[in-house]
């Protein structure tokens, strides 16, 4: 029963960090010891010698735990102001560590659009708010060109923590810190969420596909009470700072997003 149990654990590890496909019978076990050879002369009718059971590696054995916390953490909460706490007191992911602040969201409480991002930058890590830096200025810029305010929407990130060096979160850090986004939205029930860059469409939307393919089309969301919900992918600020070429696409999105507005 106990291998059963560990198999079971690591299946539900593998589907949280996304993977899809394993190579060979017992991928990701390992033995303690190679398999027990019978030596001469035994019976035919003896009990062979019960093979180690495979164990999971401790960090398969950290993240699920986590991931399991965070969401029965999250079921608790009842009012945003609530999960705030649970996620500034949350200890399970271990970017908390080396970052100065918990970045949550902010914003309006009864916004039509949420805008989601990847993780916190330096400046929202020093100043513990989301897209305060340059990236949040170009943000906001491109907000009161379809004639939103920032006090109009509320901004969040997968990620309430900065990965160290800004570098990309991992697969565990973002199925860790997901349960935590989710219940932002099951509370802010936005008409439409606004992805901003790849690594944030792909796992809220729990696929790989590049941001230029996902981007220019609606896709959708559905929140955990089956309600479905308007999603529109777009390039990431800092994207477009390194990149102005792709600038006229954004605006494209935008409009996009003002016109879904409108219908609604």
């Amino acid at each position: 029963m106990k291998q059963q149990e560990d198999i079971i654990n690591l299946l539900k590890w593998y589907m949280q960090v996304g993977v899809t496909e394993t190579c060979g019978e017992n991928a990701g076990l390992i033995n303690k010891a190679p398999a027990a050879v019978p030596s001469v002369g035994v019976s035919a009718n003896q009990t062979p010698i019960e093979q180690p059971r495979p164990i999971i590696s401790s960090l398969a054995q950290t993240t699920t735990t986590a991931c399991k916390n965070a969401r029965e953490l999250c079921e608790k909460a009842q009012t945003l102001e609530e999960l705030k706490q649970i996620v500034e007191s949350f200890d399970g992911c271990a970017l908390k560590f080396n970052a100065k602040s918990t970045v949550f969201g902010a914003g309006n409480l009864n916004a039509e659009v949420m805008i989601i991002g990847e993780a916190p930058g330096a400046d929202e890590d020093r100043l513990g708010l989301p897209f305060v830096g340059r990236s949040g200025h170009l943000l906001d810029k491109m907000l009161l060109a379809v004639g939103l305010k920032r006090q109009d929407v509320y901004i969040t990130n997968v990620l309430p923590w900065r990965p160290p060096g800004n570098r990309t979160p991992t697969d565990s850090e973002v199925a860790v810190c997901l349960p935590f986004l989710k219940r932002q939205i099951d509370f802010i029930k936005p008409k439409v969420i606004l992805l901003l860059g790849g690594s944030a469409a792909n796992a809220l939307l729990d696929n790989n596909d590049s941001i230029s393919r996902l981007r220019g089309h609606w896709l959708e969301y559905v929140m955990s009470d089956k309600t479905p919900v308007a999603a529109l992918a777009s390039f990431h600020p800092a994207y477009l700072l390194r990149n102005s070429a792709q600038k006229a696409k954004s605006w494209s999105d935008f409009l996009r997003l003002l016109k879904k507005l409108k219908e609604n």
